[in-house]
């Protein structure tokens, strides 16, 4: 579990710099990681030097985001295992399509790398557990995408939550809805030549290659489970991170793909409801309706009053429905900031004093067990039920 003398000097290391691979150049790891990382490589002394993905045209568009920063092209790969194998890379940032998040999660910590992960962090519980127990066993350092814990807003919720203003929480709910699935924004032209299609369909049923799917993954059963885990997972860690819960007890889920069928035949819920509850005695409810954008919430109700995060930056708080002036709140109050460091310059600094990051693996595996028992509901019509202690989840 310890790391060896070479490693432990390149990580600890005051002025050493880290060497950072990007295993997934799609639109999460061009668009978000590497510019996310950008702003601080020069203050933290790190470095993109590798990048892995199937499609040639990505990798090559991440590499080339390399040159132009750092004088030198990152070195490409169509598949992880060939940058995990580079005794040069410290840390990698898993950017890959949700279907391959622990897998990839579990061979980065085989390896003795640090990680990023993005969220959700599983689609299947079994893997889920394998994953988290191998980041563990290795003591690896891993942030997971759910970077909203980190903005400073949320973070003012969190300490406004622990005062108990709010009274006793019923009920926790966030509607995100849309005129169309984000899914179809990813629709992209890719060549069959420029893609190793067994690489990215790994562990899934081989099929003809399919343009739609590769780029269009989001929208996919295979290769996604749509705005629960993708949207709600956001959303879920958000709950246990203001309130301290950190499992549900049960979940429900209903929903379907009500309104876009067409030629592309998406299979993820364009519609969905899913609903959870918790030992803490409150309701989590979360919802998508992707063929209406009206109606978006995102609110914590007690009988004191309510706490409207509808707006990320600027949640406010009021005695809306509350107990008619008995409790503390007044009016309309905003949610003082509290400052906390960049979701990815956090990362960034726990890769050298070797601190609990804000989203760590825990948190992880907590916001992932929430959805795949809601997706588990979904495909069953069955409620599912968490026992912590044995880490199962059965159905009812």
């Amino acid at each position: 579990m310890a790391l060896s003398a070479a490693g432990y000097s390149r990580i600890l290391g005051a002025n050493g710099r880290i060497s950072l691979g990007l295993i997934g150049c799609g639109d999460r790891g061009t668009n978000a990681h590497m510019p996310g990382i950008h702003p601080f490589d020069k203050q933290e002394n790190v470095e993109f030097t590798a990048v892995a993905d199937p499609w040639r045209v990505a990798r090559e568009r991440a590499a080339a985001r390399a040159q132009e920063w750092y004088g030198r092209a990152a070195r490409q790969f169509v598949s992880y295992r060939d940058l995990l194998a580079l005794k040069d890379v410290d840390a990698v940032m898993i950017a890959s399509c949700d279907h391959l998040h622990t897998t990839h999660l579990e061979a980065a910590a085989k390896a003795g790398k640090d990680a990023y992960c993005e969220k959700p962090l599983a689609m299947e519980f079994d893997k889920l557990k394998s994953a988290c127990d191998a980041v563990k066993a290795a003591n690896r350092i891993v942030q997971i995408g759910t970077q909203l814990r980190s903005l400073p807003s949320f973070t003012g919720c969190r300490e406004l939550y622990k005062t108990g203003i709010l009274g006793k929480v019923s009920r926790i709910e966030q509607n995100r809805n849309g005129d169309r699935p984000y899914w179809y924004a990813y629709l992209k032209d890719a060549k069959e030549a420029d893609v190793d299609w067994r690489e990215f369909l790994a562990d899934r049923p081989v099929r003809p290659f399919s343009a739609d799917q590769f780029t269009g993954w989001y929208g996919y059963r295979d290769f996604s489970d749509g705005p629960v885990p993708g949207f709600g997972s956001h959303y879920i860690d958000l709950v246990h991170y203001i309130t301290g819960a950190k499992f549900p007890a049960s979940a429900v889920c209903l929903g379907g793909v009500s309104t876009w069928k067409d030629e592309h035949k998406f299979t993820c819920p364009d519609n969905v409801h899913a609903t959870w509850t918790y030992p803490e005695g409150f309701v989590v409810t979360y919802s998508t309706n992707f063929g209406n954008s009206g109606g978006n919430s995102f609110k914590i109700f007690g009988d004191q009053g309510t706490l409207d995060m509808l707006n990320w930056t600027s949640p406010f708080l009021t005695a809306e429905g509350g107990s008619k002036g008995k409790g503390l709140i007044r009016g309309k109050q905003p949610v003082q900031d509290v400052p906390r460091p960049d979701h990815f310059l956090d990362w960034l600094q726990c890769l050298r004093t070797r601190k609990t990051p804000h989203a760590p693996i825990d948190a992880g595996y907590q916001h992932a067990v929430a959805v795949i028992m809601a997706m588990r509901a979904y495909d069953t019509g069955r409620r599912q039920v968490y026992d912590a202690q044995k880490r199962e989840i059965r159905e009812v």
